[in-house]
C-alpha cells in the first residue's frame, strides 16, 4: 500500500515537472527565444549554470520515464553547449537515470516496470533476458550501442541478481561511447 502511494506521487511529480518545463518552454518560445540557434543558445546561457543542470536533469528524467528517445537529448546538448559540454551533461544526466530506473526497478520490482512498458515489450525482454547465458556481457554491448534498448535494460537489470555494484560499473563504461558517437554525430550535422 505505502509503495502504491509513493509511486502515484512519484509519478504526479513527474507529470508536474513535465507540464512546467512545457509552460517555460511555451512562454520562451512566445517571447522570441527560439527563433535561431544563437539566440537558443544566448538564452540557456543566461541561466549560468543552470543551464546544464536542466538538460542533466531532462536527461536522467527521459530515462526515468521513458517517453522520448535519449539521442534527441544528446543532439540538444551539442547545439546548446558544444560537443564537450554536451557529452558531459549528456553522459551526467543519462547515467544518474540509468542508476534511478535500476533503484527504482530493484525497490518496486515487476509491478512497475510492466506499468512503464507494454505487456508485449516485458513478455519479449524478460523472456530474452531469463535465456540469455551471460546478460551482464548482453547488457554491456546494449549500454555500450546506439539505438540499444538502454532504457529498458536499465528496468530489467533491476529485476535481475545483478549488483548495484556491477551495473554501476557497467554504465560509467559503456555509456560514454554511444553518448560520445552521438555528440559527434549532432555537431557534424549541426
Amino acid at each position: 500500500m505505502v509503495k502504491d502511494q509513493r509511486y502515484q506521487w512519484s509519478m504526479w511529480l513527474g507529470i508536474f515537472l513535465i507540464m512546467f518545463c512545457a509552460v517555460f518552454i511555451l512562454k520562451a518560445g512566445v517571447d522570441g527565444r527560439f527563433h535561431s540557434v544563437d539566440t537558443l543558445q544566448e538564452y540557456i546561457r543566461s541561466f549560468g549554470l543552470i543551464g546544464p543542470m536542466i538538460l542533466i536533469a531532462i536527461q536522467a528524467f527521459q530515462v526515468v520515464i521513458p517517453v522520448l528517445p535519449g539521442f534527441l537529448g544528446c543532439i540538444v546538448g551539442v547545439v546548446l553547449f558544444g560537443t564537450a559540454g554536451g557529452f558531459w551533461c549528456n553522459y551526467i544526466g543519462i547515467s544518474l537515470g540509468s542508476l534511478i530506473a535500476f533503484i527504482l526497478a530493484r525497490r518496486f520490482g515487476a509491478p512497475l516496470v510492466e506499468s512503464l512498458f507494454s505487456q508485449e515489450h516485458y513478455q519479449v525482454w524478460i523472456k530474452r533476458i531469463q535465456n540469455a547465458k551471460s546478460y551482464t556481457l548482453i547488457l554491456f554491448l546494449c549500454i555500450l550501442l546506439p539505438l540499444a534498448p538502454d532504457d529498458f535494460l536499465c528496468y530489467f537489470s533491476g529485476l535481475m541478481k545483478l549488483s548495484f555494484r556491477k551495473f554501476t560499473w557497467i554504465i560509467l563504461l559503456g555509456k560514454p561511447w554511444c553518448i560520445l558517437a552521438y555528440s559527434i554525430l549532432a555537431a557534424k550535422i549541426g
